[in-house]
This record gives C-alpha cells, sequence and structure tokens, in this order.
C-alpha cells in the first residue's frame, strides 16, 4: 500500500529560529522553510530531507535521532566544539577528552540540539 510512498523523518523543536540558526549556523546544513504558517521547515541533507516543526509541547527526544556518518571524528568533533557546541557523556561508555567514543564499534559522539533534541556524529571502522 505504501511501497511506492516517498517517506520522510522529522522531529520536533521548540524554537524555530534557534533550531533554524543551529542547522544552518553552527551545524552547516540548508534549511528550507516549507510554510511559515504552520512551522515547519525541511533539513537538506545527503540522504533525504528531514522534516523539522515547532511544537510549543515538544518533549526533547532521548534517543539519537539524527546521526552524520564523517570521515574524520577529531576534526568534526574540534570544529563543532569551536563553534559552541557540548558533547554529551552517557553513563556506560568510555568517553575520551573530547567526548568521543572510540571503542567498540563506530566512533561516537553525542550532542544536543537547542531544543534538547539528541544528535551524533559517527566514523564508521
Amino acid at each position: 500500500m505504501l511501497g511506492e510512498s516517498k517517506a520522510t523523518s522529522g522531529f520536533a523543536v521548540a524554537d524555530l529560529d534557534r533550531a533554524k540558526e543551529f542547522y544552518e549556523g553552527t551545524l552547516g546544513l540548508r534549511v528550507e522553510v516549507l510554510t511559515e504558517e504552520f512551522g515547519v521547515t525541511s533539513l537538506k541533507l545527503n540522504g533525504g530531507d528531514v522534516l523539522m516543526y515547532l511544537s510549543a509541547e515538544m518533549t526533547p527526544a532521548s534517543y539519537t535521532m539524527l546521526n552524520f556518518e564523517v570521515d574524520d571524528i577529531d576534526a568534526v568533533v574540534d570544529g563543532l566544539a569551536e563553534r559552541g557546541v557540548s558533547f554529551e557523556r552517557y553513563e556506560g561508555f568510555d568517553h575520551d577528552e573530547k567526548g568521543i567514543v572510540r571503542a567498540p564499534g563506530p566512533q561516537i559522539a553525542w550532542f544536543k540540539d537547542p531544543s534538547g533534541n539528541v544528535i551524533a556524529v559517527m566514523q564508521l571502522p
């Protein structure tokens, strides 16, 4: 029934202007306003679009809702830190001084957007 339909993911933010500035200015993504009336925007990503919408009653995603695969996690983490991004440290993971989990599996570092949604950068082995 939906096999030929285009699907997209989406997430809520508490302040659309702050989110747009973060995703465009800090992360360097292209943000396209789809409708001002309903506060819906689209993040233009390599793998497709993700909807970002305003919700005054949103609850931040406590799971990793966006993962960005990178070639050099150290360079990306350093660059994001220079732009004011703080990296999360989660119990049960061995983080290095930058906040990167090095092993086992992919190297990964988590951070949050201005609404508290969890995002990750990861370098695959």
